[in-house]
């Protein structure tokens, strides 16, 4: 058995010294390769980033493991926590206020934050290796740019009304990308089925009949589902 835990040294701090810590790690997929690393070099810029020298203030403690965050707690959004978590991810909701914090802790989150809170951008500026916007509101896509790293990648899959302004230097600087993603293609969702069903991760859904349709729609404006409304046809 591939052991579920790594020893690791980590900054905790800037000026702290590293220390061992132990990370968790996923058991290897079918499609992963695991690499024994018998050596790992140090480069300059690890005591750069260690030491929080590049003026982003680091985010502690520094340990290779991803951060992930999820916008919006609803029928794409649950599933995209149950997966991240489930791939070994550290996983943060962010959703406009703090109720459905349960759930989400409940769905594998590490972290719940809320958007309306102001502080919550400055606390976790720099955070994130890749966030996943599953809203289709039309959100202020530059302050959650603030919250990747260097090389993080905001995902885009809500689809929101109107178009989404985006300020050049919330991406120029530290080469942050903007991505888009839909349904993809049959092998991409089959493995997806399959690495939910090796972990037996399904959506959250209420089954209505169809003479509350109307109900549901009004339901889903108001965030009040969970997640997934699925409309029994029988009843149609």
């Amino acid at each position: 058995m591939t052991p579920t835990s790594v020893a690791a040294y980590a900054a905790p701090a800037p000026t702290a010294p590293l220390e061992r810590i132990t990370i968790p790690r996923r058991e290897p997929g079918a499609h992963d390769i695991l690499i024994d690393i018998k050596y790992a070099g140090i480069c300059h810029s690890d005591i750069h980033t260690v030491r929080a020298e590049w003026g982003d203030g680091g985010t502690f403690p520094i340990v290779p493991g991803k951060k992930v965050a999820v916008v919006g707690l609803g029928g794409l959004g649950h599933m995209g926590v149950k997966i991240a978590a489930a791939m070994g991810a550290e996983v943060t909701v962010l959703s406009q206020s703090l109720r459905k914090k349960d759930d989400g802790l409940r769905l594998g989150a590490d972290h719940y934050y809320a958007t309306s809170a102001p502080a919550t951008f400055e606390e976790l500026a720099g955070s994130f290796d890749l966030i996943l916007n599953t809203v289709s509101a039309n959100l202020d896509l530059n302050a959650y740019f603030g919250l990747l790293r260097t090389d993080g990648t905001l995902v885009q899959l809500g689809a929101p009304e109107n178009p989404l302004p985006i300020a050049p230097f919330a991406l120029i600087q530290h080469r942050k990308s903007f991505a888009g993603s839909m349904i993809d293609d049959i092998p991409e969702t089959q493995e997806m089925l399959d690495f939910c069903g090796v972990h037996g991760l399904a959506a959250d859904f209420e089954v209505i009949s169809a003479d509350r349709i109307n109900e549901a729609y009004e339901r889903v404006l108001a965030s009040d589902v969970r997640y997934r409304f699925v409309i029994d046809t029988s009843t149609i």
